[in-house]
């Protein structure tokens, strides 16, 4: 039966029963505990015990501890006694105590064969028949099977009760016939008392035939106030997990037959859940429980606690453990289930505190418990302490078993005291006990730790000898210390006792590789292998893999390829893969000509080219800017099978962005827009944005962004600044401000080139406003350059509005810059077209005061404003001073000096500067020929304005833009 089972009456001793409670340790498997992956105490720790007396609060009697040690042998510890779900030794007067948790896995209760479903009915009819149960001879060899087949669980496809492995935690088989003396015993006028004797042994035999029984009291007006049998009803269903029933039960037990509910009731339940590791139900019944106000006992907690530390819940352990206390129950295994979660995850300080508890609660440890004390202070290095509880023990009478000795060698080892560890050791063997697997797996440990290299070495020979086998832990300790004192040969004698213990091909490669790289002695490994096992690597792909990838990471290209060129397996798929790995480790790394050597030796298709391995190629070849290898590949894929991707798209652009030639990236994303099925990521929608940018391709920008939008990509900081950056000018200026004002809200931050940008936009549109709080953000977030500056001078002038130019002229030189060239040239351009020529030349004279070097664009506004004033002097010595500093006219030169000739009423002169920019290459434009003709019709040469009117459209120069 799966829970806590009620004594029937009478008194006497109860029967033996099939499940024995096993309580389990307090103290499971855990990291680093002992040696590697070793116990500090037994998997479990078996109570073969009566569960009816356990729950009732009876005494039972314990046929022994018995534990199992990280060899799985077994052991058996003096006998004790179950009393008020504690734990008591028979043989031990000192009073210490461990409650109760949990037992074996259930057992299903399939074994009885056919379904009793006419049980009820028979038994109302006055139980005149005996129901049939089908127990043929294959139900029986099932029913051993079960009995000497252990726990599988994984193999079973319902739930089942455990199976045990003492004789009283076995199911009571009962025959057709003793199942019909049973049934005949009972009639309408039995007893309460009859029918839970009855019930009791049904419930032995078969949950289904017990419930169907239960059924037939309920009928027969048997369970009024009949707590008992409700219990037992309850332990029943909790092995079907019928959690809902459970529920109606309970009510049932308190609404309609004014059954009172005590811990028992919710003890059957919570033990199905602790046994299953069911923590969501478990919690749902204690909670329930309290909310109840049922009061907890021993067991209660102790089921609970052990759950939680298996399942390793520090939220609802630490919950249960303090309305324990709270409670007033001194539940041991309680407080050492919490110790040993705060050690498991490492919060060793609160550990320590639960110690403190425990001494204030005046709870007196156990066997179990000074064990976990022992740990938590071992697993921190505390050996002053661990050594304190260790006297504790002896002083207490503790014979001290083989596991104490073994954690306190641990935690020695842990901080590498070893003389100190082989202090303990030799204090084991004069006390009389035998070092165990474990006592030299963490000799070993902690020698290596302490990089005590003939140590470790003698130990684990020791180990070999004594018939023990080496855990994983110490492979890996032994490999790495031969690793750091360069001895090959014993690292190929460590290796192959790892293949003989039946380690993995892969497992053995991986922490050789592990080892030898973290020394720096890569290049010894291939060596090492060959001489034991390397032929078995070659036909091992993951193995060859491992390998080979470890010495491309370590630069080794000749031993990669060498193990390339003679591996055995044949796998197309996985050795493309391989190759692409070792592609990418190495333009990880920088090493792009060891890339470029691995894709030539690898094995390649004409017709179906690996997609993976020809972008990484092309994005290798254009790191080391050979684009035409690069551009080779594309035109190879292109000319293939194979359909291009959106990271294959995107890589090739990059390519020929990085060549230089937008304009073959352009045609590239042309391509890609054809296939409607990819949808560009975001690293891809930023190339296009970047590449029809270089390009000026307004219109393509403007599609681009509104496709973005459409594809609902996730816009993250570098999206939208590349999105201001680039389609600021080709969407319209409200688009512009409402992304803008989004990406402020999303709590992203714009790049001085974001708001540059902004500035340059909203000041040539005439929105001051929107510039000037775009420059003010920029300020206080320390992001105004000299551009920003320079960007809101340039808008202001333009607009012609002097005061406000004037002003950020001044914060400019109070943020630190110098007035820059730029800004003087904005100055002077907004002076001279207003006509304030005394302010010009001021800025001029400024200008030449502050050393500043003038450029075309300044000579070229001096030019423009003395020449609509008709100032051809002063038009001459700026030329001259042009040709001085070594410059010449540009074509926007030419231009303002016709106008200006063309004021001046000298129009010779400006068909002589037409001359002379074609004998100095410079393209007239149509602004040239407009000036020109101008200048012509103004001093009336009008004839000749008509002739240079028709070679203008002749030339077509004309239909040009400007």
């Amino acid at each position: 039966m799966a829970a806590l089972r009620i004594c029937t009456p009478g008194g006497g001793a109860p029967e033996p029963r099939r499940g024995s409670l096993a309580a389990g340790s307090a103290v499971q498997p855990g990291p680093d505990l002992i040696g590697f992956s070793s116990w500090v105490l037994p998997i479990s720790a078996g109570y073969a015990v009566d569960r009816r007396h356990a729950a009732a609060g009876g005494v039972a009697t314990c046929h022994g501890l018995s534990y199992a040690d990280s060899g799985r042998r077994r052991k058996n510890y003096p006998r004790a006694s179950l009393v008020n779900g504690v734990i008591s030794s028979l043989e031990d007067s000192s009073g210490g105590e461990s409650a109760l948790c949990v037992s074996d896995p259930p057992e299903d209760a399939s074994s009885s064969g056919k379904v009793l479903s006419d049980l009820r009915r028979d038994m109302v009819e006055g139980i005149s028949g005996i129901p049939r149960i089908s127990a043929g001879k294959k139900k029986g060899m099932k029913f051993r099977r079960r009995m000497q087949g252990g726990n599988k669980l994984s193999q079973r496809s319902a739930p089942r009760r455990a199976n045990g492995k003492s004789g009283q935690d076995q199911r009571i088989f009962l025959s057709e016939d003793d199942i019909t003396a049973i049934l005949s015993s009972v009639t309408h006028e039995s007893s309460i008392e009859e029918c839970n004797s009855v019930l009791i042994r049904l419930e032995k035999h078969n949950d289904k035939t017990a419930l169907g029984f239960f059924e037939w009291m309920k009928a027969n007006g048997k369970l009024k106030g009949n707590t008992e049998a409700y219990h037992l009803a309850l332990q029943a269903i909790a092995w079907k997990e019928d959690w809902e029933t459970a529920g109606q039960l309970l009510h049932e037990m308190v609404a309609d037959l004014g059954c009172s509910l005590d811990a028992r009731a919710f003890n059957g339940l919570i033990y199905v859940c602790a046994k299953r590791r069911l923590v969501d139900w478990g919690t749902k019944w204690f909670h329930m429980m309290l909310e109840r106000e049922v009061q907890p006992n021993v067991s209660t907690v102790g089921m609970l606690m052990g759950l939680y530390q298996r399942t390793a819940n520090l939220p609802e352990a630490e919950f249960t453990f303090a309305k324990m206390r709270k409670c007033g129950i001194k539940c041991i295994n309680a407080y050492s289930a919490m110790i040993t979660l705060y050690t498991w995850l490492g919060q060793f300080t609160k550990s320590e505190e639960v110690i403190s508890l425990m001494n204030k609660d005046e709870v007196v440890p156990n066997m179990e418990n000074w064990l976990v004390r022992l740990n938590a202070y071992c697993q921190q290095g505390k050996m002053e302490e661990a050594e304190l509880v260790f006297k504790s023990m002896v002083d207490e009478g503790i014979a001290l078993n083989v596991v104490a000795y073994n954690t306190v060698i641990t935690g020695y080892g842990k901080v590498s005291d070893m003389q100190k560890a082989m202090e303990v050791f030799n204090r084991l063997k004069s006390a009389g006990l035998a070092p165990d697997e474990t006592t030299y797996r963490s000799m070993i440990e902690g020698f290596g730790r302490a990089d005590k290299y003939k140590e470790a070495i003698l130990y684990y020979r020791k180990l070999l000898n004594y018939g023990y086998k080496p855990n994983a832990s110490n492979f890996y300790t032994m490999i790495n210390l031969l690793a750091r004192h360069d001895d090959s040969e014993g690292a190929t004698e460590i290796l192959e006792d790892m293949w003989a213990a039946g380690c993995q091909c892969s497992s053995i490669v991986t922490v050789l590789v592990r080892a030898y790289g973290s020394v720096g002695r890569m290049h010894k490994v291939l060596k090492i292998l060959k001489a034991c096992f390397y032929k078995k690597i070659l036909f091992d792909a993951t193995s060859c893999s491992i390998l080979v990838t470890a010495f491309v990471q370590n630069s080794l290209i000749e031993e990669a390829m060498c193990v390339l060129r003679e591996k055995k397996w044949k796998d197309s798929d996985f050795e493309d893969n391989l190759y692409h790995i070792l592609i990418c480790s190495c333009k990880e790394a920088g090493y792009c000509d060891d890339a470029v050597r691995i894709y030539n030796q690898m094995p390649k298709s004409a017709t179906h080219p690996n997609l993976r391995i020809y972008c990484s190629m092309i994005d290798v070849f254009s790191i080391m800017e050979r684009f035409t290898d690069a551009e080779a590949l594309y035109l190879e894929l292109k000319a293939s099978s194979c359909a291009l991707d959106m990271i294959a798209y995107s890589v090739i652009v990059r390519m020929y962005t990085k060549a230089g030639r937008p304009e073959d990236a352009c045609l590239v994303l042309e391509d890609m827009e054809k296939q409607k099925e990819i949808v560009p990521d975001k690293y891809l929608f930023l190339d296009m944005l970047r590449t029809y940018q270089k390009r000026g391709l307004l219109e393509k920008l403007s599609d681009t962004y509104y496709w973005i939008l459409k594809s609902q990509v996730e816009l993250d900081e570098a999206m939208y600044n590349c999105i201001i950056n680039c389609c600021g000018r080709a969407i319209p200026v409200d688009e512009l401000s409402r992304i803008f004002d989004e990406m402020i809200q999303q709590g992203h931050l714009a790049s001085t080139v974001t708001l540059n940008v902004l500035l340059d936009i909203y000041g040539k549109a005439g929105l001051f406003i929107k510039a000037e709080k775009v420059f003010l953000m920029a300020r206080r977030q320390g992001l105004a350059d000299m551009i920003s500056y320079n960007t809101i001078i340039a808008a202001h002038a333009k607009n012609g509005d002097f005061r406000s130019m004037t002003y950020f002229v001044q914060r400019m030189q109070e943020a630190g810059f110098p007035v820059s060239l730029e800004a003087y040239n904005c100055m002077l351009d907004a002076y001279g077209k207003a006509g304030q020529l005394e302010e010009f030349a001021a800025v001029l004279q400024k200008m030449k005061g502050a050393g500043c070097e003038f450029d075309h664009y300044t000579y070229n506004i001096m030019i423009n404003i003395y020449g609509r004033k008709g100032w051809i002097e002063g038009v001459a010595n700026v030329l001259a001073e042009l040709k001085s500093r070594g410059g010449e006219p540009d074509l926007y030169s030419y231009n303002t000096l016709i106008k200006a000739y063309g004021i001046a009423g000298m129009p010779e002169d400006a068909v002589k500067l037409m001359q002379e920019m074609r004998i100095k290459g410079i393209a007239a434009d149509r602004i040239t020929y407009t000036n020109l003709i101008a200048a012509l019709q103004r001093n009336e040469n009008f004839l000749e304005a008509v002739k240079w009117s028709l070679w203008m459209k002749q030339t077509g120069v004309a239909a040009t833009r400007t």
